[in-house]
């Protein structure tokens, strides 16, 4: 009998950002759909009630410390996909939390060789183990007045130092093809929303469609430690009412390769289906390219500002010099907390003229 292929998706983020109960709604709604959910525990906190003090001066204990953490973690993540392989329904994994998690709590020397001593790496763990990961933005940036420390045993970060670990976290998955970062929201409810409608996508499920808040730019200061990356799309000759995208993402000099299709069931609902590939696949997709569309090179700055995720793109080719911003998930009800290095010059959400796809037709 043939392998199922069972989704497996990391819930991260910083300190306080919803997690516990994300994984509640996760389990209720998907269990309704008719799908077998197994959550894979947060292993560090297994360890600090097991008595493990990741905090000990003993470096020696430290380093024991993390590399058991990151093997029991591997081993979990292992032993729950033979057991969704044997259901009768549909499977999907939730890791609290996934294996470069590990790596943002400490110096990348020790990362390296506490990956070797598994017989992992860094690419392997981050870029090829699961199908999704999202990031859940601490309460600490943008929703302090509901950040606290009192609801999870041993947690010591103020908030201060849960920013500072929030963005560790992304730094450390950045990379991820299908990485994505949930805002915080005015209601909570809306991010849980969010994070239900991300999964959906990843198992395939249809969507409604919605028009992500964009908006043409200029950059008027600086952007503080910004996640750059260079992306290159080509968009592929498809059947009517399909879009299909080849993505080249370069990030730290490496690269990344995705497919992405969108297929319209009826005027409001979309499916998504979006995979990684190997370069000679890509290679291979390119002679499909659509003749009617250039190629779109973009240079992209990720980062947060007051718990929103933006994305700014300075597109190289075609119309350089164009700046567009965008941020997801923010309902029509809520505010855009643009930063003070940033200047709206028009808002052109669901103006389709400033779709990519719409940008690469030739003239």
């Amino acid at each position: 009998m043939a392998e199922k292929t069972i989704k497996k998706i990391v819930l991260t983020g910083g300190p306080c950002a919803g997690k516990t109960t994300a994984l509640v709604k996760i389990i209720e709604h998907f269990t309704s759909r008719g799908y077998k959910v197994f959550t894979i525990p947060e292993v560090p906190t297994l360890f600090i009630q097991a008595g493990m003090d990741y905090l000990t001066p003993n470096k020696n204990l430290f380093y024991e410390g993390e590399k058991a953490t990151l093997e029991i973690q591997l081993a979990l993540e292992d032993k729950f996909m033979k057991m969704a392989q044997q259901c009768d329904e549909p499977a999907v994994i939730i890791c609290d939390r996934g294996a470069m998690d590990i790596s943002a709590y400490m110096d990348p020397a020790t990362w390296e060789q506490i990956t070797r001593s598994v017989g992992t790496s860094t690419d392997e763990l981050r870029e090829h183990r699961y199908d999704a990961v999202l990031h859940l933005v601490s309460a600490a940036d943008g929703a302090e007045k509901y950040y606290t420390t009192t609801n999870t045993p041993k947690r010591y970060e103020g908030i201060e130092q849960a920013r500072i670990l929030d963005k560790r976290v992304i730094d450390a998955w950045t990379g991820h093809p299908h990485l994505r970062v949930i805002n915080n929201h005015e209601n909570f409810d809306n991010k849980l929303k969010r994070v239900i409608k991300e999964i959906s996508n990843v198992l395939g499920l249809p969507q409604p469609i919605e028009h992500e808040k964009k908006y043409i730019v200029e950059v008027v200061g600086e952007i503080r430690n910004p996640i750059d990356s260079d992306i290159v799309q080509t968009y592929l000759v498809a059947d009517p009412g399909v879009e299909a995208r080849l993505r080249q993402r370069c990030w730290k000099g490496q690269n990344v390769y995705v497919l992405t299709t969108r297929k319209r069931n009826t005027n409001n609902e979309q499916i998504e289906i979006e995979r990684q590939i190997t370069e000679n696949v890509y290679d291979s997709l390119l002679q499909q390219a659509d003749p009617y569309r250039q190629t779109v090179h973009k240079h992209r700055r990720s980062f947060i500002w007051k718990g929103q995720y933006f994305e700014l793109d300075e597109f190289l080719s075609p119309q350089p010099g164009l700046m567009i911003l965008e941020t997801k998930g923010v309902e029509d009800t809520e505010t855009v907390n643009f930063p003070p290095f940033i200047k709206v010059v028009e808002d052109i959400t669901g103006k389709t003229e400033f779709y990519n796809y719409n940008i690469a037709l030739k003239k």
